[in-house]
């Protein structure tokens, strides 16, 4: 499992012209599923992601947290994050997690959030979606669950 994690001041998500998801502070985080991946990686994923310490405190330090400040987060489902480049010019996805297990597992991944975050907003699995964001920082992180598990 893959959260690339951007601090932003607001960002949102249309879907066909009309918007699905919205935050102001916050994150918007892209999830990418592969494979093997379950709801206790989930959980686990989720948990290490709402408790970074990446927003600066009162001396500049980055040393608060997204419910310290009282953030937001915007997750948008993105199976390119399993993207294999190795060979030739044109990824291949094949890591990616099949569409219908996937699905379930973001659902779920959504679920887990608003379980500490009151303000989720979020895409539209398999949509073409519009995503428009202000980074803050710019500050992007990226949690792989092989490198962290």
């Amino acid at each position: 499992m893959r959260f690339l994690i951007q601090v932003v001041a607001n960002a949102e998500v249309k879907v066909d012209g009309e918007v699905t998801g919205k935050i102001d502070k916050g994150f918007l985080v892209f999830i990418g599923l592969t494979e093997g991946d379950t709801k206790e990686l989930a959980e686990k994923m989720v948990r290490k992601m709402l408790n970074l310490r990446i927003f600066a405190d009162e001396n500049g330090k980055t040393n608060l947290s997204l419910s310290d400040v009282s953030g937001g987060v915007l997750a948008i489902s993105q199976f390119t994050l399993y993207a294999d480049c190795r060979k030739g010019n044109r990824p291949n996805f094949l890591k990616a997690m099949k569409p219908q297990e996937a699905e379930e597992l973001y659902e779920y991944c959504l679920k887990e959030i608003g379980k500490t975050i009151p303000d989720v907003g979020h895409g539209i699995f398999g949509a073409d979606m519009k995503v428009s964001l202000l980074n803050d920082g710019p500050f992007t992180i990226i949690l792989d669950s092989e490198e962290i598990f």
